[in-house]
């Protein structure tokens, strides 16, 4: 008789093949988002999505499906580890199980000129150059939802799911409301009542060798090992991995914005954070990176805010500033500085938005996402109803594609990220108050030593991540369910002593 473990050898010896093949696929994409030239950018989708295909044969092969439906009917014998895997590969097999692979290495192909378009559609500010092909990877977005077995109220809902397990909109709008009840009103008081505060130095140009040496101290400050690591730049960031030991962190230099590369280093540090510090185990379990994309942005928005931000960080890096640009800012002070980096002022990027307008941004793209994913709004309206949110939200005029409904890369392929970005600042902002507990972690800020806030997450979030689903990884960390309130209560304690109001 065949036992568990002898299935789940062979299972392995798949995904062994599949997860070579996907690496290849990563690094494929990273190439075309760093450094492949335009013209090369046609090839570079189609030899990602003939490597797609390859993986799509692998995981809806007879052999594949049968050793799974076993192993998920009988896992005797299997660890919590490979019992995860099973549970997490079936997910993802009963989402795909009636996709053609056809219609499979259409959306690859489809994804693939999406981006291409953007960049075109971004450079001319044009949002019609990138409307065909967005509209492609909706529609086929939408085909593949109705093929699931499993049915949503929504397809959006479906969405919602994929990322975020349990996710719906109700529990998101009900979310959001709670966001909005309390941002948009202190928001208005700053705007109406707040102290001014000094930014002029921002724009102060710094040249883009000096920024990219202080990107790396500071992923060294955040404990990421360089022998691990490659630091590129690309039109949009983002971080990704090929195992533990292959990291790749992207970031975007502006002459006259050093702030925006420093923020988006934190951040992107904290992903590959997590990246490089799951347990080894996980990847020979094919577990690794198992956890929920709002898992992920809550370490990264946790080291790009709540401690990049910081009164502790920025006294912490104030020397290290005024060397980096020398004369340039020989007038700010450290409480200058302090402020500059958190002033709140509603704008029109959200990558560059402060902490208290951010989920804002968010909250605009949810409330579009869900209208055009559901068939409530057509792709060629989007430019107008963007434009409008943020007007209605923020009080801002957008004055072109390229500063509005194009700056964000994520609808090249995917719907229903965005929320994820929010989730992790109230996830962030809860496991700060279980962290403060536990040492005085600002006093650590304050220090340099970013290690022992590393080393906390290591132990105490990155070890379980991947074998919980997001309810379950909360109440295990801080010992509750999500509580929106930690996050509110934070934003407004820090917004109103930096503007002072009572």
């Amino acid at each position: 008789m065949t036992t568990a473990q002898q299935n789940w050898k062979k299972l392995c010896k798949i995904l062994d093949e599949a997860e070579a093949y996907s690496r290849s696929v990563g690094k494929l994409n990273f190439d075309l988002e760093c450094t492949a030239p335009e013209e090369g950018m046609e090839q570079a989708g189609e030899d990602m999505a003939i490597l797609g295909r390859r993986i799509f044969s692998l995981l809806h092969s007879k052999r594949y499906v049968a050793l799974l439906t076993a192993l998920k009917n009988d896992g005797e014998g299997l660890s919590d580890r490979q019992k995860r895997t099973v549970v997490q590969l079936y997910r993802r097999y009963e989402n795909e199980k009636n996709v053609s692979p056809a219609l499979a290495y259409r959306f690859d192909r489809a994804t693939a000129r999406a981006y291409t378009a953007w960049i075109r559609a971004k450079k001319a500010s044009d949002f019609s150059l990138f409307s065909p092909a967005f509209s492609r990877v909706v529609d086929l977005t939408r085909q593949m939802i109705l093929l699931r077995d499993k049915k949503f109220p929504t397809p959006y809902d479906a969405l919602l799911d994929d990322y975020e397990p349990g996710g719906s909109i109700p529990q998101l709008d009900a979310f959001f409301a709670s966001l909005k009840a309390r941002i948009l009103p202190l928001i208005k008081r700053i705007a109406e009542e707040g102290r001014p505060i000094r930014t002029d130095f921002l724009s102060r140009p710094v040249p883009i060798p000096k920024q990219e040496a202080f990107s790396r101290c500071l992923l060294d400050m955040e404990g990421l090992r360089r022998t691990a690591l490659v630091l590129a730049t690309t039109e949009h960031p983002f971080t990704d991995h090929y195992g533990p030991h292959d990291v790749r962190v992207t970031t975007h230099y502006y002459e006259n914005n050093f702030v925006s590369n420093i923020f988006s280093t934190l951040h992107e540090g904290g992903h590959a954070l997590f990246m490089q510090n799951e347990p080894e185990e996980y990847y020979a379990d094919h577990v690794a990176d198992g956890m929920t994309s709002a898992m992920h942005e809550c370490v990264s928005r946790f080291f790009e805010n709540i401690v990049g931000r910081s009164e502790a960080f920025v006294h912490y890096l104030y020397p290290t500033f005024r060397k980096l640009g020398g004369k340039t800012f020989s007038d700010v002070s450290e409480t200058e500085l302090y402020l500059a980096v958190n002033e709140s002022t509603p704008g029109l990027n959200r990558c560059d938005s402060d902490e208290l307008t951010y989920p804002i941004h968010v909250l605009i793209r949810y409330e579009l996402e869900k209208a055009f994913v559901n068939g409530d709004l057509a792709i060629g309206d989007i430019p107008a109803a963007w434009n409008a949110k943020y007007k209605e939200y923020l009080g801002v005029d957008v004055p072109n594609d390229a500063e509005g409904c194009l700056q964000d890369v994520h609808w090249t392929g995917s719907y229903g990220y965005f929320p994820s970005y929010a989730l992790g600042n109230a996830y962030g902002a809860q496991i700060l108050r279980t962290m403060e507990k536990e040492f005085d972690v600002f006093a650590a800020v304050g220090r340099g030593d970013l290690k022992k806030v590393g080393d906390w997450l290591t132990e105490k979030v990155f070890s379980i991540a991947s074998l919980c689903d997001p309810d379950e990884w909360i109440r295990k960390i801080t010992g509750e369910p999500l509580n929106v309130g930690y996050y509110l209560d934070y934003l407004e304690t820090k917004f109103k002593k930096i503007y002072q109001l009572p």
